[in-house]
């Protein structure tokens, strides 16, 4: 299970199909044809050998021109989206045209003016390249695939230069987010590990509520959200942070929730995925949301301890499963928006319709026109369906999407760009609008704004031992009962 890729072939050979790609490019010079010695300024090295990383292969066309090609995901060449790659040994003003030729899917965003991202060391905010300079076609020399060219001109020769599908967000960040979290020593926040990923990266489960939802006894509604399934879903960890981050602030709004509510919060299901630069698989190439039925406690035990404290909490009699919202990202659409479950029951189908509305007035960007309720066979093992099956009519379970790429406000055609800050105000927006569900406006105006309480002592004793990893300071057992970094713009252009 090694986590550093291969070196790609050299270029000009004459590998021509995507079964050749083994792993990510590491350090790979590409020299002109015939040239011998040590590389110079403008001979371009590629590199995609660190975490989330994708790039599997480089072949130059001409001076100016490369094809590159997408490491599909580990144990399964369905997938190939995401990348993510940096170019260094530049030389001032060169110009050039990559290509990212062998894309899984045809339908994109880039046919609406999605650009590809791009920083470098001088600049280290992600920002978009120009739609002008970006082309999305299906091209004879790629065996009718769909095509990817952008035009791009270095202009520092010292820098290196990363691009990117999306604004990547790793394994890492997540870790060092979480890390910060836990040494503010709120009451009201827990994190556990839940349990670990094939490679023995940590499952972190959060529990945000006030102390005393967590008393022995205590009846809790709990609203359970998870995210990155599918690892290069990235606006998603994005969503995720900002509704962390706004459900332990000391806004009004979220105090009243954490007195009312139990949030548990799964923000990466596929740690390994993400870790790699997968962009829907897991290490062993399964897509975990299509394995909610029955997940495999040694291939798929991040989804398997998950489902197991879904079920756990559903059996017990002083816990309310309320909400279950797994978030996504999408390359198709614009806008946020959300797919629901079809039920027989008129009255449910209605009900499970308010929330999806509440959040359209709450967030400029969430389209409920967009919004659709399904049963479809093909998402019959995802974590909507599954649950939205295993659990009552008391209990609303949903996927929430959002755009790679944009959003169109009401009454305007002008595609507004995401930007990291755009997500997760997002995710701000969500957490908001279960004030609006549970008509608790009333409470707000009751709240003062108090210091934050520091944790004393040991939290009270909980009942999932099973479930409980060795670096857990949560109170193990009672989430089974029932009942903002702002990344702006960046003002330098390349």
């Amino acid at each position: 299970m090694a986590e550093r890729s291969q070196t790609a072939p050299e270029a000009g050979s004459d590998m021509g199909n995507d079964d050749a790609i083994g792993g990510n490019v590491s350090k790979y010079v590409v020299l002109p044809t015939g040239y011998c010695g040590q590389p110079k300024k403008g001979h371009l090295i590629f590199d995609a050998c660190f975490e989330s990383g994708n790039l599997g292969r480089v072949d130059q066309v001409s001076e100016f021109e490369y094809d590159l090609f997408i490491r599909p995901d580990t144990c399964n060449p369905r997938f190939r989206v995401w990348f993510n790659f940096t170019v260094e040994n530049v030389k001032e003003s060169q110009r050039v045209i990559f290509n990212i030729v062998n894309f899984s899917k045809t339908k994109s965003l880039y046919r609406d003016g999605m650009a590809p991202m791009v920083k470098s060391t001088s600049r280290p905010k992600w920002q978009r390249l120009p739609p002008k300079n970006v082309y999305y076609y299906r091209c004879p020399d790629h065996r009718k695939n769909y095509v990817m060219s952008f035009a791009f001109c270095f202009d520092r020769e010292e820098d290196t230069y990363q691009f990117a599908y999306c604004y990547p967000y790793t394994y890492t960040r997540f870790q060092h987010y979480l890390d910060s979290l836990q040494k503010r020593n709120m009451d009201y926040f827990f994190r556990e590990q839940l349990g670990q990923s094939v490679q023995q990266r940590q499952l972190d489960l959060l529990t945000i509520t006030s102390p005393d939802n967590l008393r022995e006894g205590a009846e809790q509604k709990v609203v359970f959200i998870t995210g990155r399934v599918h690892p290069g879903e990235t606006p998603s960890s994005f969503v995720c942070q900002g509704i962390i981050d706004f459900l332990i602030s000391q806004h009004p709004i979220a105090r009243v929730l954490r007195e009312h509510l139990v949030f548990k919060i799964a923000p990466m299901l596929n740690p390994d995925g993400v870790y790699l630069g997968n962009y829907r698989c897991s290490l062993m190439g399964f897509d975990l949301n299509r394995h909610w039925l029955d997940p495999s406690p040694w291939a798929h035990p991040t989804l398997h301890g998950v489902k197991q404290l879904i079920i756990q909490m559903y059996n017990d009699p002083k816990t309310s499963l309320e909400f279950y919202i797994d978030i996504h990202a999408h390359s198709t659409m614009m806008n946020g928006f959300m797919y629901g479950n079809i039920f027989e029951d008129e009255e449910r189908f209605q009900r499970q319709a308010v929330f999806p509305k509440l959040l359209c007035q709450n967030a400029e960007d969430f389209s409920y026109s967009s919004t659709s309720f399904n049963r479809d066979a093909v998402k019959a093992g995802t974590g909507r369906r599954f649950l939205g099956g295993l659990l009552d009519h008391t209990s609303y379970c949903y996927t929430l999407e959002v755009s790679f790429y944009s959003y169109i406000i009401g009454g305007t055609t002008a595609a507004v760009p995401y930007t990291e800050e755009a997500y997760m105000k997002l995710g701000r927006n969500v957490a908001r609008t279960f004030l609006d569900y549970y008509r608790l406006n009333p409470m707000v105006e009751k709240v003062a704004i108090p210091m934050p309480r520091l944790r004393k002592g040991k939290p009270p004793s909980y009942k999932h031992p099973i479930l409980r990893g060795p670096a857990s300071n949560h109170p193990n057992g009672k989430g089974d009962k029932k009942s903002s970094v702002n990344h702006k713009d960046p003002s330098n252009s390349f």
